[in-house]
């Protein structure tokens, strides 16, 4: 998951009616669910079966191998060079190149996404696809890994996060232990753990709960079973969404181990509901979406999603990228997902305006101080006054 952008600042909704930011939230909540996640699970699927048809003349560990390359060379690039895009792309030195190279960017990124996680799990696949113990296994190595660095949150995806196509950040790319700045070797190896240990582990983990849902959902009805699964997924998501307030007022409460545990909790629950809305979405876009041509089928789903995404200026929903801690937000932030687009557009008009009428008073509070100053201290003397007076004084003829 990006990283969160929870809590919006507390002058900007303290100026908003309590009922109306209420509205704003319902929207942009039913927005993530059934706009954002949509699109990034079609362009995931797309891209993934592309791969899958475009490979399959490879043996499935040719194939496997060959998206874990694509995988680690694309996000070592983009990781590792994070701060040269940001000091070469931005829309004050060039507009029309920034967001031309800024969305081709997102284009590449998100290709190398989709190859990182589908790398691991297609070689995690060939010996262990059906094998409950195994899968039970992988999954439960990468919970308690991720458990121990503090790294669940990053399990969480759509429709639980909302990223917007932002010119501050747009970049950015965290790694675990925070090293940019510091020795090249250091931030290297920090790439590299970011990359390789704490994505592998997140792919195992929804790689187990997705196995683990075919094997128990209905595995005798493959129709029915994804279905089940979507209905069940948006079941799972709207609970989360309406615990969030109870959930923040308890980690507000907590300290400690205790609320890094409920806040971890919280985070199992969302990511069951995500996995089954994905699973739903995905294979019942298999099933009825153009199942006799799945290469016009995978273009389509990726396209579309990707050009609605764009206008959305949402694109960046696509990516994985980079690593974020636990319960790092203060107080009850933790368990507030950052869902936000409405709010954050809203936000802006409104610091706009807060800005402007500040800076007009600011104008009003100057001019007013020049006229006390010249009424009450002659002593302070203007210097352009001084010279237009001398001006006007040469240029005046005399009176007879």
């Amino acid at each position: 998951m990006r990283g969160s952008t929870a809590g919006l600042p507390g002058t900007v909704i303290n100026g908003y009616n309590t009922s109306y930011y209420n509205i704003l939230t319902i929207l942009d909540l039913s927005f993530s669910l059934f706009v954002i996640c949509p699109c990034v699970v079609g362009y995931w699927r797309g891209v993934w079966l592309l791969m899958d048809i475009y490979l399959a003349d490879f043996s499935p560990s040719q194939s496997g191998l060959i998206s874990v390359i694509i995988g680690l060379i694309g996000h070592g690039v983009f990781t590792c060079f994070q701060k040269f895009f940001e000091e070469k792309l931005h829309p004050d030195k060039n507009r029309v190149l920034y967001y031309v190279l800024s969305r081709l960017y997102t284009l590449c990124f998100g290709f190398t996404c989709v190859n990182g996680w589908r790398g691991p799990w297609e070689l995690l696949d060939i010996p262990y696809k059906t094998d409950v113990m195994s899968i039970c296994a992988t999954t439960g190595v990468g919970i308690v890994a991720l458990l121990s660095m503090r790294g669940l949150r990053n399990v969480i995806a759509p429709p639980f996060v909302i990223v917007c196509d932002d010119v501050q950040g747009y970049f950015e790319v965290a790694t675990m232990f925070r090293t940019m700045g510091e020795r090249t070797s250091l931030y290297i190896l920090d790439c590299l753990f970011s990359i390789v240990i704490v994505g592998t582990l997140v792919v195992f983990v929804w790689r187990g709960v997705w196995l683990l849902v075919d094997v128990f959902l209905f595995p005798d009805d493959y129709l029915f079973s994804n279905w089940s699964s979507l209905v069940l997924g948006y079941f799972s998501v709207g609970i989360a969404f309406l615990l969030q307030p109870a959930m923040k007022y308890l980690c507000e409460r907590l300290t400690g181990v205790s609320r890094l545990l409920v806040a971890d909790i919280f985070i199992l629950f969302a990511l069951f509901g995500t996995v089954n809305v994905w699973r739903g979405i995905w294979n019942l876009l298999n099933i009825y979406f153009l199942p006799d041509n799945l290469e016009l089928s995978g273009w389509i789903t990726h396209w579309v999603s990707l050009i609605v995404l764009f206008l959305c200026r949402c694109s960046n929903s696509l990516l994985v990228r980079g690593v974020y801690i636990d319960a790092e937000e203060p107080g009850g932030e933790c368990a507030v997902f950052p869902c936000y687009y409405l709010r954050i557009i809203f936000m802006k008009k409104k610091l706009k305006k807060m800005n402007l009428n500040a800076y007009n008073l600011n104008d009003t509070i100057k001019v007013n101080q020049k006229e006390v100053d010249m009424q009450h201290n002659n002593h302070v003397v203007n210097i352009n006054t001084i010279s237009s007076s001398i001006q006007d004084s040469k240029d005046s003829k005399p009176t007879i």
